[in-house]
């Protein structure tokens, strides 16, 4: 099995958050593999901005997860194991990248996002990330 290790971002904007939904019709964060001398937290701001142009600044760690899935290009297992931030923007501007497979993205609110998010273990990681973010920043619910 190829094990990757990535890191992501969760972005919130007030008390709006940034999804992406990809080529699958999945709704995710940003995020993307460390590369050999990258350090986690900058890929995850590098992603955000190559995914959805949004220029963000981490305010604290989300945590991990794990995911496993086959790929059919390298016919084999591969794992994904990130680490994820939570990231703030003041601006509720985004730009999909459409180069990178995405086909639709947009700042949601939170009941909202909660419903779009495909996979549990995201929506867990959004409702933790969206309480830690709360607890920092003060913002009114």
């Amino acid at each position: 099995m190829l094990v990757r290790n990535c890191a992501g971002g969760v972005v919130f904007c007030g008390s709006k958050v940034f999804l992406l939904r990809n080529e699958k019709g999945e709704w995710v964060f940003p995020k993307g593999v460390i590369r050999k001398g990258e350090l986690p937290n900058e890929v995850a701001l590098a992603r955000v901005k190559a995914e959805g142009g949004i220029t963000a600044e981490i305010i604290s760690t989300a945590g991990h997860t794990n995911y496993e899935f086959y790929s059919v290009t390298r016919q084999k297992p591969v794992c994904n194991k990130i680490i994820w931030y939570i990231m703030r923007t003041d601006s509720l501007s985004y730009e999909i990248n459409e180069r990178e497979k995405f086909i639709d993205g947009g700042f949601f609110d939170i009941d909202e996002a909660m419903k779009l998010v495909t996979y549990s273990q995201d929506k867990a990681l959004l409702n933790l990330s969206y309480r830690k973010y709360k607890d920092i920043t003060s913002v009114a619910v």
